[in-house]
């Protein structure tokens, strides 16, 4: 039995013949799953806008702001995979339809929030919501278009694109949210774009051929929740108070014996949630760690520059949201992203996505100063949203296109899993570099972009050790 057969869980599956998949007969599908990635992308980064307004508001500190940021990532990375193995075994638009209504009732729960605790709790059932919709969102397009790769990537592309283009927005519209009607508009701008996602699936969106007959793995699960829930609290603990801290080295430890308790049970299990044959798959390990390190930088730069805009340059909300403007233009890229991978293969895409990124991570930390003129740093973001733009997508249909359909919630979970880790690493670590007032600010910012370029240097060089891979054309058996 193959590697990618033994990671799906079964037999080899038979070969389909080729099919076409028009993208205009799978719109509702393709757009209520981009609504659903949009509204779980907007949250990431429409609240780095707010920070300074909810610390007025709230009197806390800077560290104890960032957990309404982190309690999002925490409850989010913790479930991702439990949600992507129960989508797979009771149906993706089912879960996708819960998540969906769970987010609206967590985003309203915010925008009343009477206390810094009352926010966090709620932020905690908006990531629980995020983990059921993201690795769904993905799944649904997958069953969509079936076996036509050619229309998985494009359907793909404009999810991403839809995505990417709210979160790289999303600083622009919370600052001009929070300046005209204050900081609870950005979670009340949540409950109409949940709602209209959640009509077209129930309208709309048929469900997936779920393997409702899977065995259940609970002790994998359990495990699987606590190992990334110490994880990712342990990174954010450390971030806040630094790797010596006895509370963070504790989760961290705790979290790699569990991880290897975690191993040695999908090793024995009949239907394990995460079967360890999928991390042998050609590219995949190569996937998830690209995935991971992008993300490091990328939202902990965001993090970073939403401080040093108004902190240290003095920027209003709205102002500091339109200095980020020049990463919407990550929704061309994504576009841009299947054309190229369609015509010259997905490792292709992949770095040259990444050297983009690269040449606007090393732009900004030459330019980055307490007085820089923003001309300066524009081309620098939008090289940024461009680089990373061109290179998820490619990344994600890898991935998807290694699986078979009826694992496509789980695989996306793995990935997912590995970008939100990598997420609340990067803000942790990003974050405590920009951490202080005026100069210190400015100096950790040049650093931050430092490193975040070091990172993308790695991602070039993982990519580059891919096995060669062709192009993308039309439907694949």
């Amino acid at each position: 039995m193959s590697d990618r057969a033994q990671a799906l869980g079964g037999a080899p599956a038979a070969v389909a013949p080729p099919h076409r998949t028009s993208l205009r007969a799978i719109f509702p599908t393709v757009a209520a799953a981009s609504l659903g990635f949009a509204i779980v992308q907007l949250d990431v980064t429409v609240v780095n806008v707010a920070i300074p307004s909810l610390g007025h508001s709230f009197g806390s500190s800077v560290h104890g702001l960032q957990w309404i940021v982190d309690a999002y990532t925490l409850s989010f990375a913790a479930l991702l995979l439990t949600s992507g193995t129960l989508a797979d075994r009771f149906g993706s638009r089912r879960l996708f339809a819960y998540g969906l209504a769970l987010f609206l009732l967590a985003s309203l729960g915010c925008a009343l929030a009477p206390s810094l605790v009352a926010l966090i709790a709620a932020r905690v059932a908006q990531g629980v919501g995020a983990a059921m919709i993201l690795p769904t969102s993905l799944a649904l397009i997958t069953h969509a278009c079936a076996n036509d790769a050619a229309a998985r990537v494009k359907a793909v592309a404009w999810w991403s694109a839809t995505g990417g283009a709210i979160s790289a927005a999303g600083p622009t519209l919370g600052g001009l949210l929070i300046d005209s009607l204050g900081w609870r508009a950005i979670f009340f701008i949540n409950l109409p774009i949940c709602a209209a996602g959640l009509w077209l699936t129930v309208r709309h969106v048929r469900d997936s051929a779920a393997a409702r007959t899977r065995l259940f793995d609970p002790a994998g699960q359990i495990v699987a929740v606590l190992v990334l829930a110490l994880l990712t609290g342990g990174i954010i603990r450390a971030g806040a108070q630094g790797p010596g801290d006895p509370y963070a080295a504790g989760a961290l430890a705790a979290s790699v014996v569990l991880g290897a308790l975690f191993v040695a049970i999908e090793r024995r299990v009949a239907a394990p949630m995460v079967p360890l044959a999928f991390f042998r798959i050609a590219r995949v390990p190569g996937v998830l760690a690209i995935g991971a390190i992008t993300n490091a930088a990328f939202y902990g730069l965001i993090f970073s520059l939403s401080l040093y805009f108004q902190n240290a340059r003095g920027f209003t909300a709205t102002e500091s949201g339109l200095a980020l403007a020049p990463l919407t233009i990550i929704m061309l890229a994504n576009i841009a992203s299947a054309r190229l991978a369609v015509r010259h293969g997905f490792r292709a895409t992949v770095i040259v996505g990444l050297v983009v990124s690269l040449a606007g991570y090393v732009w900004l930390w030459r330019t980055l100063g307490a007085h820089t003129p923003y001309a300066l740093l524009a081309p620098g973001l939008a090289a940024m949203a461009i680089g990373g733009g061109i290179a998820i997508p490619a990344l994600t249909s890898t991935l998807l296109g290694s699986v078979e359909a009826g694992r496509s919630a789980t695989a996306s979970a793995i990935l997912n899993t590995a970008r939100q880790v990598g997420a609340a690493v990067g803000v942790a670590a990003l974050g405590a570099l920009v951490a202080g007032q005026g100069a210190a600010i400015v100096a950790g910012a040049s650093r931050a972009f430092a490193v975040a370029a070091a990172l993308v240097a790695v991602c070039i060089v993982l990519a580059a050790r891919w096995p060669g891979d062709a192009p993308e054309p039309g439907p694949r058996a």
